[in-house]
Protein backbone atom coordinates (compact mmCIF):
# COMPACT_ATOMS: atom_id res chain seq x y z
CA UNK A 1 0.00 0.00 0.00
CA UNK A 2 1.11 3.72 -0.46
CA UNK A 3 2.75 5.11 2.06
CA UNK A 4 3.13 8.88 3.10
CA UNK A 5 6.62 7.85 4.55
CA UNK A 6 8.07 6.13 2.38
CA UNK A 7 7.19 8.71 -0.84
CA UNK A 8 8.44 11.76 1.60
CA UNK A 9 11.87 9.77 2.06
CA UNK A 10 12.25 8.91 -1.62
CA UNK A 11 11.93 12.98 -2.34
CA UNK A 12 14.53 13.15 0.35
CA UNK A 13 17.09 10.46 -0.81
CA UNK A 14 16.90 12.04 -4.32
CA UNK A 15 17.89 14.87 -3.22
CA UNK A 16 20.52 13.84 -1.13
CA UNK A 17 22.00 11.51 -3.19
CA UNK A 18 20.83 8.10 -1.12
CA UNK A 19 20.79 4.85 -2.46
CA UNK A 20 17.75 3.27 -2.88
CA UNK A 21 18.80 0.07 -1.38
CA UNK A 22 20.37 2.16 1.50
CA UNK A 23 17.07 3.61 2.08
CA UNK A 24 15.28 0.91 1.64
CA UNK A 25 17.38 -0.42 4.85
CA UNK A 26 17.06 2.35 7.00
CA UNK A 27 13.56 2.21 6.81
CA UNK A 28 12.77 -1.16 6.92
CA UNK A 29 15.07 -0.78 10.22
CA UNK A 30 12.91 1.57 11.73
CA UNK A 31 9.67 0.11 11.03
CA UNK A 32 11.09 -2.76 12.30
CA UNK A 33 11.95 -0.95 15.78
CA UNK A 34 7.99 0.13 15.57
CA UNK A 35 6.69 -3.65 14.48
CA UNK A 36 8.48 -4.62 18.26
CA UNK A 37 7.13 -1.46 19.82
CA UNK A 38 3.82 -2.12 18.99
CA UNK A 39 3.36 -6.52 18.80
CA UNK A 40 6.42 -7.32 21.42
CA UNK A 41 9.50 -8.24 21.16
CA UNK A 42 8.71 -12.25 20.34
CA UNK A 43 6.78 -11.03 17.22
CA UNK A 44 6.57 -12.46 13.69
CA UNK A 45 6.40 -10.17 11.12
CA UNK A 46 7.62 -9.29 7.44
CA UNK A 47 8.62 -5.62 6.00
CA UNK A 48 8.54 -5.37 2.29
CA UNK A 49 9.42 -1.41 1.16
CA UNK A 50 9.19 -0.63 -2.61
CA UNK A 51 11.14 2.68 -3.40
CA UNK A 52 10.37 3.07 -6.94
CA UNK A 53 6.48 2.78 -6.32
CA UNK A 54 6.57 4.34 -2.89
CA UNK A 55 4.74 1.43 -1.02
CA UNK A 56 5.47 -0.80 1.76
CA UNK A 57 3.66 -3.68 2.81
CA UNK A 58 4.18 -5.13 6.65
CA UNK A 59 2.59 -8.63 7.68
CA UNK A 60 2.32 -9.86 11.48
CA UNK A 61 1.75 -13.51 11.53
CA UNK A 62 -0.87 -14.51 13.88
CA UNK A 63 -2.66 -17.45 15.29
CA UNK A 64 -6.40 -18.07 14.03
CA UNK A 65 -8.42 -18.86 17.33
CA UNK A 66 -12.49 -18.50 17.97
CA UNK A 67 -11.68 -16.30 20.97
CA UNK A 68 -9.42 -13.47 20.88
CA UNK A 69 -7.55 -12.69 24.25
CA UNK A 70 -4.37 -11.62 22.95
CA UNK A 71 -4.85 -9.21 19.90
CA UNK A 72 -1.06 -8.84 19.61
CA UNK A 73 -0.96 -12.82 18.60
CA UNK A 74 -4.05 -13.33 17.82
CA UNK A 75 -6.49 -13.40 15.24
CA UNK A 76 -10.26 -13.50 15.26
CA UNK A 77 -11.57 -16.77 12.75
CA UNK A 78 -14.48 -14.21 12.00
CA UNK A 79 -12.15 -11.60 11.10
CA UNK A 80 -9.36 -13.74 9.33
CA UNK A 81 -12.46 -15.41 7.37
CA UNK A 82 -12.90 -11.89 5.65
CA UNK A 83 -9.79 -11.83 3.96
CA UNK A 84 -9.16 -15.60 3.44
CA UNK A 85 -12.77 -17.59 3.48
CA UNK A 86 -10.80 -20.96 3.75
CA UNK A 87 -8.79 -20.15 6.98
CA UNK A 88 -9.57 -22.66 9.83
CA UNK A 89 -8.80 -22.47 13.21
CA UNK A 90 -5.41 -22.54 14.83
CA UNK A 91 -4.02 -21.54 11.09
CA UNK A 92 -1.53 -18.97 11.08
CA UNK A 93 -2.58 -15.55 9.56
CA UNK A 94 -0.58 -13.42 7.99
CA UNK A 95 -2.46 -10.10 8.73
CA UNK A 96 -1.57 -6.62 7.01
CA UNK A 97 -0.99 -3.75 9.20
CA UNK A 98 -1.66 -0.49 7.84
CA UNK A 99 1.51 1.69 9.23
CA UNK A 100 -0.69 4.43 8.78
CA UNK A 101 -2.65 3.02 12.03
CA UNK A 102 0.25 2.83 14.40
CA UNK A 103 -0.93 6.19 16.14
CA UNK A 104 0.43 9.52 15.76
CA UNK A 105 3.30 8.76 18.62
CA UNK A 106 4.49 5.71 16.85
CA UNK A 107 4.51 7.95 13.18
CA UNK A 108 6.13 11.07 15.17
CA UNK A 109 8.91 8.62 16.16
CA UNK A 110 8.96 7.46 13.32
CA UNK A 111 9.81 10.23 11.03
CA UNK A 112 12.14 12.03 13.79
CA UNK A 113 14.13 8.55 13.88
CA UNK A 114 14.18 9.08 10.09
CA UNK A 115 15.14 12.10 9.81
CA UNK A 116 17.92 11.48 12.15
CA UNK A 117 19.49 8.39 10.15
CA UNK A 118 19.13 10.36 7.20
CA UNK A 119 21.48 13.08 8.44
CA UNK A 120 23.83 10.28 9.80
CA UNK A 121 24.17 8.69 6.18
CA UNK A 122 24.78 11.44 4.57
CA UNK A 123 27.55 12.30 6.79
CA UNK A 124 28.79 9.16 6.58
CA UNK A 125 28.06 9.22 3.06
CA UNK A 126 30.14 12.16 2.43
CA UNK A 127 33.16 11.10 4.42
CA UNK A 128 33.78 7.74 2.68
CA UNK A 129 32.97 9.64 -1.19
CA UNK A 130 36.20 13.00 -0.08
CA UNK A 131 38.59 10.81 1.91
CA UNK A 132 40.06 9.12 -0.67
CA UNK A 133 40.07 12.28 -2.32
CA UNK A 134 42.26 14.38 -0.22
CA UNK A 135 44.79 16.36 -2.12
CA UNK A 136 42.33 16.75 -5.00
CA UNK A 137 41.99 20.46 -6.50
CA UNK A 138 37.93 21.14 -6.17
CA UNK A 139 35.99 23.69 -7.86
CA UNK A 140 32.94 25.50 -6.11
CA UNK A 141 31.27 28.33 -4.86
CA UNK A 142 31.76 30.53 -2.10
CA UNK A 143 28.51 29.99 -0.08
CA UNK A 144 28.94 32.24 2.63
CA UNK A 145 31.92 34.18 4.86
CA UNK A 146 32.27 34.16 8.06
CA UNK A 147 34.95 35.52 11.11
CA UNK A 148 36.22 32.76 10.75
CA UNK A 149 36.59 31.68 7.11
CA UNK A 150 34.90 30.57 3.85
CA UNK A 151 31.92 27.95 3.11
CA UNK A 152 32.26 26.30 -0.43
CA UNK A 153 29.72 24.52 -2.46
CA UNK A 154 31.32 21.86 -4.59
CA UNK A 155 28.72 19.55 -6.15
CA UNK A 156 26.38 20.49 -3.66
CA UNK A 157 28.24 19.61 -1.03
CA UNK A 158 29.69 21.98 1.25
CA UNK A 159 32.97 22.25 2.39
CA UNK A 160 34.97 24.17 4.97
CA UNK A 161 38.38 26.81 4.20
CA UNK A 162 39.26 28.10 7.63
CA UNK A 163 40.87 31.51 7.81
CA UNK A 164 44.50 30.05 8.44
CA UNK A 165 43.82 28.33 5.00
CA UNK A 166 43.06 31.00 2.56
CA UNK A 167 45.31 33.29 0.98
CA UNK A 168 45.80 36.55 3.14
CA UNK A 169 44.93 39.62 1.14
CA UNK A 170 42.54 37.37 -0.87
CA UNK A 171 39.30 38.37 -0.87
CA UNK A 172 36.76 36.31 -1.92
CA UNK A 173 32.54 36.92 -1.91
CA UNK A 174 29.50 35.17 -2.16
CA UNK A 175 29.30 33.49 -5.37
CA UNK A 176 32.94 33.78 -6.56
CA UNK A 177 34.51 30.48 -7.99
CA UNK A 178 37.10 29.44 -6.43
CA UNK A 179 39.56 26.58 -6.59
CA UNK A 180 40.71 24.90 -3.50
CA UNK A 181 42.70 21.83 -2.44
CA UNK A 182 40.79 19.05 -0.19
CA UNK A 183 43.52 18.95 2.35
CA UNK A 184 41.11 17.19 5.09
CA UNK A 185 38.12 15.13 5.80
CA UNK A 186 37.42 14.54 9.35
CA UNK A 187 35.25 11.66 10.67
CA UNK A 188 31.85 13.36 12.56
CA UNK A 189 31.85 14.02 16.05
CA UNK A 190 35.91 13.05 16.36
CA UNK A 191 36.43 15.90 18.74
CA UNK A 192 39.46 17.51 16.59
CA UNK A 193 40.81 21.11 16.78
CA UNK A 194 39.43 21.40 13.19
CA UNK A 195 36.08 19.88 14.31
CA UNK A 196 35.31 22.33 17.05
CA UNK A 197 36.78 25.35 14.49
CA UNK A 198 33.80 24.33 12.30
CA UNK A 199 31.32 23.95 15.00
CA UNK A 200 32.17 27.09 16.30
CA UNK A 201 31.69 28.74 12.58
CA UNK A 202 28.60 26.76 11.93
CA UNK A 203 27.19 26.88 15.79
CA UNK A 204 23.56 28.22 14.41
CA UNK A 205 23.67 26.05 11.35
CA UNK A 206 21.67 22.37 11.83
CA UNK A 207 25.20 20.68 10.90
CA UNK A 208 28.90 21.05 10.25
CA UNK A 209 30.87 19.80 7.23
CA UNK A 210 33.96 17.79 7.62
CA UNK A 211 35.26 18.52 4.16
CA UNK A 212 38.47 21.11 5.20
CA UNK A 213 39.94 23.22 2.11
CA UNK A 214 43.00 25.12 1.51
CA UNK A 215 44.66 27.81 -1.22
CA UNK A 216 47.39 28.60 1.52
CA UNK A 217 49.09 24.67 1.76
CA UNK A 218 52.02 24.17 -0.25
CA UNK A 219 50.11 20.77 -1.77
CA UNK A 220 47.67 23.72 -3.60
CA UNK A 221 50.99 24.92 -5.35
CA UNK A 222 52.46 21.60 -6.58
CA UNK A 223 48.57 20.30 -7.23
CA UNK A 224 48.28 23.55 -9.79
CA UNK A 225 51.35 22.97 -11.49
CA UNK A 226 50.56 19.36 -12.17
CA UNK A 227 47.51 20.79 -13.76
CA UNK A 228 49.77 23.81 -15.58
CA UNK A 229 52.56 21.58 -16.90
CA UNK A 230 51.98 18.16 -18.34
CA UNK A 231 55.29 17.15 -18.21
CA UNK A 232 55.30 17.18 -14.45
CA UNK A 233 51.68 15.68 -14.56
CA UNK A 234 53.31 12.90 -17.04
CA UNK A 235 56.62 12.61 -14.28
CA UNK A 236 58.96 14.10 -16.46
CA UNK A 237 59.58 17.10 -14.87
CA UNK A 238 59.69 16.30 -10.96
CA UNK A 239 58.78 19.07 -7.91
CA UNK A 240 61.81 17.99 -5.73
CA UNK A 241 61.20 20.68 -2.71
CA UNK A 242 58.41 23.71 -1.95
CA UNK A 243 58.70 26.88 0.24
CA UNK A 244 56.09 28.86 0.26
CA UNK A 245 54.64 31.86 2.69
CA UNK A 246 51.18 32.32 0.94
CA UNK A 247 50.41 35.25 -0.93
CA UNK A 248 53.88 36.75 -0.81
CA UNK A 249 56.19 34.28 -2.29
CA UNK A 250 56.97 30.65 -3.30
CA UNK A 251 60.04 28.65 -4.45
CA UNK A 252 59.92 26.08 -6.07
CA UNK A 253 63.13 23.49 -7.09
CA UNK A 254 62.29 20.80 -10.04
CA UNK A 255 64.02 18.04 -11.81
CA UNK A 256 63.98 16.42 -15.22
CA UNK A 257 65.11 12.95 -15.66
CA UNK A 258 65.18 13.84 -19.27
CA UNK A 259 67.96 15.75 -20.28
CA UNK A 260 66.79 16.82 -22.96
CA UNK A 261 63.55 18.97 -21.17
CA UNK A 262 64.87 22.01 -19.38
CA UNK A 263 62.81 21.55 -15.54
CA UNK A 264 62.57 25.25 -15.21
CA UNK A 265 61.69 26.14 -18.92
CA UNK A 266 58.44 23.79 -18.89
CA UNK A 267 57.22 25.31 -15.81
CA UNK A 268 57.43 28.56 -16.91
CA UNK A 269 56.19 27.74 -20.58
CA UNK A 270 56.23 29.86 -23.64
CA UNK A 271 56.31 33.55 -22.36
CA UNK A 272 55.47 32.75 -19.35
CA UNK A 273 52.23 31.38 -19.93
CA UNK A 274 51.90 28.54 -17.71
CA UNK A 275 53.65 30.13 -14.52
CA UNK A 276 51.42 33.33 -14.94
CA UNK A 277 48.48 30.78 -14.83
CA UNK A 278 49.57 29.70 -11.34
CA UNK A 279 50.67 32.85 -10.49
CA UNK A 280 46.70 34.38 -11.16
CA UNK A 281 45.50 31.67 -9.14
CA UNK A 282 47.13 32.81 -6.35
CA UNK A 283 46.07 35.95 -6.03
CA UNK A 284 49.76 37.21 -7.50
CA UNK A 285 52.06 35.23 -5.80
CA UNK A 286 55.40 36.02 -6.72
CA UNK A 287 57.62 31.97 -7.56
CA UNK A 288 60.88 31.32 -7.74
CA UNK A 289 61.73 27.92 -10.40
CA UNK A 290 64.98 26.82 -9.79
CA UNK A 291 66.72 23.34 -11.07
CA UNK A 292 67.47 21.43 -8.12
CA UNK A 293 70.73 20.30 -7.14
CA UNK A 294 72.29 17.42 -4.80
CA UNK A 295 75.11 19.72 -4.38
CA UNK A 296 74.21 21.85 -1.28
CA UNK A 297 76.76 24.27 -2.11
CA UNK A 298 75.11 24.82 -5.63
CA UNK A 299 71.39 24.45 -4.34
CA UNK A 300 71.57 27.46 -1.70
CA UNK A 301 73.17 29.81 -4.48
CA UNK A 302 70.20 28.61 -6.30
CA UNK A 303 67.77 28.95 -3.69
CA UNK A 304 68.46 32.50 -2.82
CA UNK A 305 67.26 33.87 -6.47
CA UNK A 306 67.36 36.26 -7.38
CA UNK A 307 70.57 37.15 -5.71
CA UNK A 308 73.48 35.38 -7.07
CA UNK A 309 76.32 34.53 -4.47
CA UNK A 310 79.79 34.78 -5.34
CA UNK A 311 80.47 32.44 -2.80
CA UNK A 312 78.69 29.27 -0.81
CA UNK A 313 81.06 28.48 2.36
CA UNK A 314 78.63 25.28 3.19
CA UNK A 315 79.40 22.94 6.92
CA UNK A 316 77.52 19.67 6.33
CA UNK A 317 77.84 18.65 9.98
CA UNK A 318 76.08 21.27 11.31
CA UNK A 319 74.03 22.18 8.22
CA UNK A 320 75.41 25.76 7.83
CA UNK A 321 76.08 28.06 5.23
CA UNK A 322 77.60 31.33 4.92
CA UNK A 323 76.52 33.23 1.56
CA UNK A 324 78.70 35.87 0.11
CA UNK A 325 76.35 38.45 -1.33
CA UNK A 326 77.41 40.85 -3.66
CA UNK A 327 76.51 44.43 -1.58
CA UNK A 328 74.43 45.69 -4.39
CA UNK A 329 71.86 42.73 -4.23
CA UNK A 330 72.36 42.08 -0.51
CA UNK A 331 68.57 43.38 -0.72
CA UNK A 332 67.53 40.82 -3.06
CA UNK A 333 69.30 38.12 -0.91
CA UNK A 334 67.22 39.25 2.14
CA UNK A 335 64.13 40.43 0.67
CA UNK A 336 61.39 41.87 2.03
CA UNK A 337 60.78 41.19 5.85
CA UNK A 338 63.67 38.96 5.00
CA UNK A 339 61.52 36.67 3.30
CA UNK A 340 63.49 35.92 0.43
CA UNK A 341 66.64 34.20 2.81
CA UNK A 342 63.76 32.16 4.84
CA UNK A 343 62.18 30.42 1.64
CA UNK A 344 65.59 29.70 0.74
CA UNK A 345 66.55 28.19 4.43
CA UNK A 346 63.14 26.08 4.03
CA UNK A 347 63.83 25.09 0.51
CA UNK A 348 67.48 24.22 1.19
CA UNK A 349 66.69 22.80 4.81
CA UNK A 350 70.07 24.54 5.92
CA UNK A 351 70.24 27.46 8.00
CA UNK A 352 71.82 29.94 5.68
CA UNK A 353 73.82 33.75 6.79
CA UNK A 354 74.36 36.38 4.61
CA UNK A 355 77.70 38.46 4.34
CA UNK A 356 78.14 41.40 2.17
CA UNK A 357 81.34 40.82 -0.14
CA UNK A 358 83.31 43.89 1.47
CA UNK A 359 82.54 42.94 5.01
CA UNK A 360 83.89 39.39 4.06
CA UNK A 361 87.16 40.67 2.55
CA UNK A 362 87.61 42.77 5.15
CA UNK A 363 87.29 40.46 8.31
CA UNK A 364 89.08 37.96 5.82
CA UNK A 365 92.02 40.61 5.88
CA UNK A 366 91.63 41.30 9.14
CA UNK A 367 92.06 37.41 10.77
CA UNK A 368 94.92 37.06 8.19
CA UNK A 369 96.90 40.01 10.16
CA UNK A 370 100.04 39.32 10.91
CA UNK A 371 100.88 40.15 14.50
CA UNK A 372 103.96 42.22 13.83
CA UNK A 373 101.75 44.61 11.77
CA UNK A 374 99.50 45.24 15.20
CA UNK A 375 99.69 48.91 15.21
CA UNK A 376 101.37 49.83 18.92
CA UNK A 377 103.13 46.16 20.04
CA UNK A 378 106.95 46.50 20.42
CA UNK A 379 109.25 43.66 19.04
CA UNK A 380 109.52 41.78 22.53
CA UNK A 381 106.09 41.38 22.68
CA UNK A 382 105.73 40.34 18.91
CA UNK A 383 108.23 38.04 20.23
CA UNK A 384 106.74 36.35 23.21
CA UNK A 385 103.30 35.87 20.62
CA UNK A 386 105.12 33.92 18.44
CA UNK A 387 107.52 31.96 20.85
CA UNK A 388 103.66 30.74 22.28
CA UNK A 389 103.01 30.06 18.54
CA UNK A 390 100.77 32.88 18.46
CA UNK A 391 101.11 34.49 14.54
CA UNK A 392 97.67 36.01 13.69
CA UNK A 393 95.31 38.69 14.91
CA UNK A 394 92.62 36.01 14.90
CA UNK A 395 94.71 33.62 17.22
CA UNK A 396 95.03 36.45 19.53
CA UNK A 397 91.39 36.93 19.64
CA UNK A 398 90.08 33.78 20.07
CA UNK A 399 92.59 33.90 23.53
CA UNK A 400 91.28 36.62 25.14
CA UNK A 401 92.50 38.05 28.15
CA UNK A 402 93.14 35.39 30.60
CA UNK A 403 94.70 33.24 27.43
CA UNK A 404 97.02 36.16 27.21
CA UNK A 405 97.97 36.18 30.57
CA UNK A 406 98.87 32.90 30.64
CA UNK A 407 101.88 33.77 27.87
CA UNK A 408 105.21 33.77 29.78
CA UNK A 409 106.26 38.05 29.55
CA UNK A 410 102.87 39.16 29.07
CA UNK A 411 101.22 40.80 31.79
CA UNK A 412 97.62 42.41 32.86
CA UNK A 413 98.62 46.19 31.63
CA UNK A 414 99.90 44.55 28.19
CA UNK A 415 97.02 42.00 27.59
CA UNK A 416 94.85 44.85 27.93
CA UNK A 417 96.92 47.11 25.52
CA UNK A 418 96.92 44.37 22.94
CA UNK A 419 93.64 43.63 23.07
CA UNK A 420 92.46 47.52 22.77
CA UNK A 421 94.38 47.76 19.66
CA UNK A 422 92.24 44.72 18.43
CA UNK A 423 88.96 46.86 19.27
CA UNK A 424 88.36 44.01 21.69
Amino acid sequence: MKSQIVAAAAEIAREKRIDKEDLRDILEDIFTTLMKRKYGEEADFDIIVNIDRGDMEIYVEKQVVDQVSDPNTQISLEEASKADPEVEEGELFAEVVNPENFGRRLINIAKQTLMQRLREYEKEKIYEEYKSRVGEIVIGDVHQETRHGYFIVVDRTEMFMPRSESIPNEKLRRGDSVRALIKEVIKPDTGSEEAEEIERARRRRSHRPEIIVSRADRQFLIRLFEIEVPEIFDGIVEIKRVARRPGERSKIAVESIDKRIDPVGACVGMRGVRIQSVVRELNGEKIDVIPFSSEPEIFIGRALTPAKPIRIIFNREEKFAVAIIPDKDMGLAMGKSELNRELAQMLTGMNVELIKESEFYEKSAEEALDVAEIPGLSAAVVDRLKNAGINTAEELKNLGLQGLLEIPGIGQKTAQKILSQLNI
